[in-house]
């Protein structure tokens, strides 16, 4: 492979050796990933490769350049970090790795953020020269030694979210629908473009929501919401006439266990907001699950969301699972695009 990377401002060990990635390494990153999650949440982080192989190739995205995985004398992974700055416009570029906790206190992290950030911060000549660019991270709560390296590297806390499930010993109660919305199982040759706009539109409030061009924004959306393992039968759409007033999209599993139902988008367009849809919607997809033999249901949300969604979720019975740290550095100080508070 005749990739380069820049040097960072740490070493790594002696005979520790660096280089992209190629599709021939999902599974030892799957193993690297479980070791790491087994050893400081108890529990598998992602079992699905064919997601993470659909991650790889997504659009905008290079395994190559855009993943660098850190290599021991005798050949073993155990180190790997991701820079995403798929998203237009970039400001707010996502990083995320993993380091083997036998190869802790190595100084192996904080090479691999260094790396991150120089390899997230090419795009700064590209970016308009006012805009503020502050690449993001992310831990589980428990990982203390991990939140202290973003701390040392310059990162501070600015959010939480939850992993939030429901476990349904019981059939679930049937929806309630507001007058005039019916359900739609949505056509993925006919849907996917409406079900996009109103993707945006239902989280243009929420934090971080940044307005991108619409053909590489719809690109993104396609290449996930079609990908390896998707059903377009879990795809809900609440319809009131020929408009969508809410969507709830699911996977038939999550990335982390094959037993749990994944509600990956739930999301109401503000005209429909406070008429029960997202609660109907919510309500609706368990039951499916249910239907399917599915007796764990779980979604993610912004442990502050700025519409609700979390006091939505505990009404209808769910619970924290697992929570999540949101970590920012600014870079360059500047304009905020995107959402911090609930609009206007």
């Amino acid at each position: 492979m005749n990739t380069t990377f820049e040097k960072s401002k740490t070493e790594l060990p002696k005979g520790f050796t660096v280089r992209g990635a190629n599709l021939n390494d999902v599974e030892p990153a799957l193993k690297l990933f479980n070791t790491w999650s087994q050893a400081v949440i108890q529990q598998d982080e992602i079992t699905d490769a064919g997601a993470l192989r659909n991650e790889w190739v997504s659009p905008g995205f290079d395994p190559a350049q855009d993943i660098c995985m850190v290599f021991s004398p005798e050949g073993m992974l155990v180190g790997y970090i991701e820079a995403w700055t798929t998203t237009k416009p970039p400001v707010h570029p996502w990083m995320w790795g993993r380091v083997h906790p036998e190869f802790g206190g190595l100084g192996i992290g904080t090479w691999l953020l260094q790396w991150a950030e120089e390899r997230a911060s090419r795009v700064l000549a590209d970016l308009p020269a006012d805009l503020r660019f502050a690449p993001r991270t992310g831990i589980h709560r428990s990982a203390v030694e991990s939140k202290k390296l973003f701390e040392d590297m310059g990162f501070g806390q600015i959010r939480s979210s939850y992993e939030m499930r429901i476990n349904l010993e019981e059939a679930p109660p049937a929806p309630l629908w507001a007058d005039g919305i019916t359900l739609k199982i949505a056509d993925p040759e006919t849907d996917s473009q409406a079900i996009y706009k109103a993707d945006k539109e239902s989280f243009r409030d929420h934090f971080g929501y940044i307005e991108e061009p619409f053909e590489e924004g719809f690109a993104r959306f396609k290449h996930f919401l079609f990908g390896e393992g998707s059903d377009p039968n879990l795809w809900f759409l609440a319809m009131d006439g020929n408009e969508i007033a809410g969507i709830s999209l699911c996977r038939p599993k999550s990335y982390d266990d094959p037993d749990l139902g994944w509600i990956n988008i739930l999301g109401v367009r503000r005209p429909w907001r406070k008429r029960g849809v997202g609660l109907a919607l919510l309500q609706h997809s368990f039951g499916e699950f249910y239907r399917r033999g599915k007796r764990k249901v779980g979604l993610g949300v912004d442990a502050e969301n700025l519409t609700g969604a979390l006091r939505l979720y505990e009404k209808a019975g769910m619970h924290v699972h697992l929570a999540f740290d949101l970590f920012e550095k600014t870079i360059r100080s500047g304009r905020e695009i995107s959402v911090e508070s609930l609009s206007e």
